[in-house]
């Protein structure tokens, strides 16, 4: 079983239970973690206290070289990396070496280039000179969906911006965390800078958000487990930034090149299997074009069978887990039983794919608005289509989750997709197919969550302002 790395060094749990970590394309136990113990935490957050004081007063110029090095590192092992992610939580290998490595490298190049300019100190209003100042240690809760891009946009930010971090990474899928560990200890990063704390989220996450010490949890997840971790990080008053997923609209404009937004629109709802929490997961269709669109979305879904994750040509590969494959199933069917009706795909695998956690990718047409299939997050490949009569009504519907994190709109005319953009209560929203951005404030509204990460944004999520006056 592995162990916990602590203040430099490889450290065994204080509890002697273990996790299973299970292969979802062949449900073989691939490793095993450490369940986690408060006292695991315990040590953890006094080490990156122990830490904070020399690491928060190096210059941002040593930071970002620690990162460069890490990134360096990274990418040397970018294959091995993704291979990792792969068989940890199923992600087709062409898929986990573009984006679940490769969007991480970005995101520490990014943070490279952000400390370069960016001014810590300096600002003068009036007689006062305003600082930056690193925030204190920071308690990183990650899920298991981009197991090391979730980590990275946490951890580079927290110790770019001169924090200690304590991460404790998602179970399900923790091996690619171990990784960043290796690598965080062989560029030689102060003991005690960054530590990972192997266990589930009702011991090891809550005992991080409860801890006295940590200034700051940054957690990603579910509106369930973001809701606890603020009511226990609570009691001592700590700041709590809360990704928490989203049911992004797609809305798709009468004047738009309708062949293109629904093939974009279809890829963007399947990408990671549909475990990607701004994925474009409602598209909202004119009512005159409504069949046309359903007949094209049916269509691009042929192009998402399933496949083997380690098959160079798969693009949709297992469900991260068991209990992931079951969830997407039930909402399935419990969007027939609402009334929608199935253009594409279905619970049920087919043949070849009766071992792992897969589901078909599967277009719902029929959709209204109130059901549930329409208004919660599924986080699987399932795409639902809902006609619309007038543009205020568009907006409406895309309006009308309790969630905010993402969307997107079509139109021929980039100015009237601007202006329906701005009407959107979403975090971001791609124009026209725009693409990810990691320079951009990721983030939602509503129970997607507050605070932001990536960028200048997502550094100062981890810095404390002070004012000296003169």
């Amino acid at each position: 079983m592995r162990s916990n790395y602590i203040n430099g060094t490889w450290t065994p749990s204080a509890d002697a239970g273990g996790i299973d970590v299970v292969n979802p394309a062949t449900a073989a136990v691939i490793d095993r973690v450490p369940a986690g113990h408060e006292a695991d935490v315990d040590a953890a957050v006094r080490a990156a206290r122990a830490a904070f004081g020399s690491w928060s007063t190096t210059s941002p110029a040593e930071r970002a070289e620690r990162l460069e090095a890490a990134r360096l590192l990274l990418e040397a092992r970018a294959d091995d990396v993704a291979a990792t992610i792969s068989a940890d939580m199923g992600s087709p290998i062409t898929f986990a070496r573009k984006v679940q490595v490769g969007t991480p490298l970005a995101v520490l190049a990014n943070f490279v280039d952000v400390l370069a300019s960016y001014d810590f100190g300096g600002e003068r209003v009036g007689n006062a000179l305003i600082v930056r100042e690193p925030a204190g240690v920071v308690g990183a809760i990650t899920p298991w969906n981009y197991p090391l891009h979730q980590v990275v946009a946490k951890v580079a930010a927290a110790l770019g911006a001169g924090c200690t971090v304590v991460l404790k990474p998602s179970e399900v899928a923790p091996l690619a965390a171990y990784a960043l560990a290796d690598i965080f200890h062989e560029i030689g990063l102060p003991a005690g800078v960054f530590n990972l704390v192997s266990g589930t989220g009702k011991i090891a996450g809550e005992a991080i958000a409860a801890h006295r010490d940590v200034d700051v949890v940054s957690f990603t997840g579910s509106v369930q487990a973001g809701r606890r971790v603020a009511e226990v990080a609570a009691a001592t008053i700590k700041r709590v930034t809360l990704e928490l997923g989203g049911k992004s609209a797609n809305v798709i404009l009468p004047d738009a090149d309708l062949a293109t937004a629904v093939k974009v629109g279809v890829a963007k709802a399947f990408v990671n299997a549909g475990q990607t929490c701004n994925a474009l997961t409602r598209m909202l269709v004119p009512a005159s074009r409504y069949d046309e669109a359903v007949e094209l979305a049916a269509a691009n879904t042929e192009r998402y069978p399933l496949g083997d994750p380690l098959d160079e040509g798969t693009r949709v590969g297992p469900l991260a887990s068991t209990a992931q494959r079951d969830r997407v199933r039930n909402y399935i069917q419990r969007g027939l039983a609402e009334g929608a009706r199935i253009a594409a795909g279905g619970a049920e695998p087919g043949p070849g794919f009766e071992t792992g956690s897969y589901v078909k990718p599967t277009v719902f047409t029929d959709v209204t608005p109130g059901m549930a299939i329409a208004r919660e997050e599924i986080f699987g490949p399932v795409l639902c289509l809902l006609r619309y009569e007038t543009e205020d009504e568009a907006v409406a519907i895309a309006n009308g989750t309790p969630y905010g994190l993402a969307a997107a709109v079509w139109s021929g005319d980039q100015e009237h997709a601007v202006r329906v953009a701005r009407r959107l209560r979403a975090g971001q929203v791609e124009i026209n197919g725009g693409a990810f951005n990691v320079a951009a404030p990721f983030g939602g509204f509503g129970q997607s969550g507050y605070g932001r990460e990536l960028g200048v944004h997502g550094l100062e999520e981890f810095g404390e302002l002070k004012a000296l006056l003169f």
